[in-house]
């Protein structure tokens, strides 16, 4: 029975090198001098930190913009609230969402049935959810329906099986 895994997931490496570029340009550029700016990436969360609310909001946007030329997908990170820091400074967490949670699973579950293609049926498997249907063009119109909803989270299509 064919069959296809839809699931989250981001580079780590991906994500250390924009983090790296980032920095890099935070250390060169001349609006950032002496603001002392940093980004530090711990498993799974991102801390940012500057001077001001300003610098931090420039701050992220440079993040972002590396992020996207490095083809990760911003809709992986969520944006904590912004906290006073040591010596009057700003700092934002942002955390790293990998992987499909049972909400979202059902969410697309749910999703899926209601596309109402015969004999297509979806289960949750752990982090990922398995979609298998009788024929392969039912399972190809299902990924393109699901390419064209948002559900919050980057999504890929992967373990295609005939």
């Amino acid at each position: 029975m064919p069959s296809f895994d839809v699931t989250s997931t981001v580079e780590p490496q991906e994500i250390r090198n924009a983090i790296d570029q980032t920095s890099r340009e935070v250390g060169q550029r001349y609006d950032f001098k002496g603001t002392d700016s940093s980004v530090n990436l711990y498993e799974e969360r991102i801390t940012i930190e500057s001077s001001s609310d300003d610098r931090l909001n420039a701050l992220r946007t440079v993040l972002e913009e590396k992020l996207v030329r490095r083809k990760v997908s911003l809709k992986a990170f969520e944006y904590l609230t912004v906290e006073d820091s040591a010596g009057g400074r700003r700092r934002q967490m942002v955390v790293i969402t990998s992987g499909i949670n049972s909400e979202k699973a059902k969410e697309i579950n749910k999703f899926i049935k209601a596309l109402g293609f015969k004999g297509v049926q979806s289960q949750t498997q752990g982090d990922q959810v398995r979609v298998s249907g009788k024929k392969r063009d039912h399972l190809q119109s299902t990924i393109a329906e699901l390419k064209k909803h948002d559900f919050g989270i980057p999504i890929q299509f992967g373990n295609f099986r005939d």
